[in-house]
């Protein structure tokens, strides 16, 4: 059993390491993610339970007071090896984004970042019988998912969101935050994790995929231009979300407005063009990054302008020349390395990421290789939008 098929009896088990089995309304499965199990766990008024890092209470939660509904997820420790780390990263993280927050006088701070709740004794992360993870965050209510942004408009919201998130973290003081996928956004080792997967060949695959195979050796040159430029100095090592989506980013049911990042676990050591090249492909062709029509799947300017403005609006001056300066490239480079991986994974046999189809990962590499293409026509124009911003 993989850990988003986690029983809903194995965490109601866990759920009495954050509250008291009397004060457990009701607990459901939540959200549709590929990586941890989730569930949101209702506490019924003046549940017992260990008080968050935060006010015990979310505006637009159900139930009143300390009765705020909980995020229960148990952490998959296949991608996630170590999870103290992990929440040692989150703690420090959602806690430098809220003491900004407040010094910069934003209402509903608790709306505008996670918050962890510790269980019963104190600690961060629970174990159950079986050995797993399992923690709670606050459940923000009266939020959605932004969903896949289509247009101008939403793209520019997706853009400053991410820009403000990866400022906000610039100053974050020592120590370094742990890597929790190591080399995850390197695209040298992807390219290294590639070609032993094509030499072996566990799945007997490699045969049905030539073009793309070819497709990779012809444009692999290049792969390490923003690693070099970080080795010599040139860029800086930031802090980054490292899975930048609309799908991750929670706006406000009523107006709309952005209100914070999720899915936080890949917050650590990186580029910013990491983030931002992520955002190229994920929020500048309108195609979902599994589409089997790929005459559909095109770079769109429109859409990455308001990317770009975004982006760089809610940056603000953190960002050096340099960096700006590898931002059209980082769009193709992040295509390209996620389409590596999902043809990595197809070759494997699919063990990384959760497939719904025969030939899935091979479809998702298809559609970045077609965005490949069409950000390599494009890219001179668009860096060229970047500079005049």
């Amino acid at each position: 059993m993989s850990e988003t098929e986690i029983s809903l009896e194995a965490a109601a088990r866990a759920a009495g390491s954050f509250a008291e089995p009397g004060s457990i309304a009701g607990l459901a499965p939540y959200g549709d993610g590929h990586i941890n199990a989730s569930f949101r766990l209702r506490l019924r008024p003046g549940a017992v339970r260990a008080a968050p890092v935060a006010r015990p209470s979310l505006p637009g939660s159900s139930g009143e007071g300390p009765g705020a509904d909980l995020l229960l997820q148990r952490i998959n420790e296949r991608v996630f090896r170590d999870p103290e780390a992990l929440m040692g990263n989150l703690l420090r993280v959602t806690s430098h984004l809220r003491a900004k927050l407040e010094a910069a006088g934003l209402p509903e701070v608790d709306r505008r970042t996670l918050t962890v709740v510790p269980a019963l004794d104190g600690r961060p992360l629970a174990r159950d019988a079986e050995g797993g993870s399992w923690r709670a965050l606050l459940f923000i209510g009266g939020a959605r998912s932004a969903g896949p942004a289509r247009d101008p408009g939403s793209v520019r919201t997706l853009g400053a969101a991410l820009g403000r998130f990866q400022a906000l973290l610039a100053d974050l003081p020592p120590p370094r935050l742990a890597p929790t996928i190591p080399r995850f956004h390197d695209a040298r080792s992807r390219l290294a994790d590639f070609e032993r997967a094509a030499d072996r060949d566990l799945a007997g695959r490699a045969a049905s995929v030539g073009r793309e195979i070819d497709f990779f050796l012809r444009r692999r040159d290049g792969l390490g231009l923003i690693a070099e430029a970080l080795e010599s100095g040139a860029v800086r090592e930031r802090i980054t979300h490292n899975d930048a989506k609309g799908d991750n980013l929670l706006v406000d049911e009523a107006t709309g407005e952005a209100l914070c990042l999720v899915d936080l676990d890949t917050v650590m050591p990186g580029l910013a063009h990491y983030d931002f090249g992520d955002m190229v492909r994920t929020a500048t062709s309108p195609t979902v990054e599994d589409e089997l029509d790929l005459a559909k799947v095109e770079m769109q300017m429109p859409l990455f302008e308001g990317l770009a403005r975004g982006y760089l609006e809610g940056a603000g001056s953190f960002l050096t020349s340099a960096e700006k300066s590898y931002l059209a490239f980082a769009g193709k480079l992040i295509t390209f390395t996620i389409g590596i991986r999902f043809l990595t994974d197809f070759l494997r046999g699919d063990k990384y990421f959760r497939v719904h189809r025969p030939n899935h990962n091979l479809d998702r590499c298809r559609t970045q290789f077609k965005l490949v293409q069409s950000i390599h026509r494009q890219e001179e124009a668009m860096q060229a939008l970047v500079n005049q911003i």
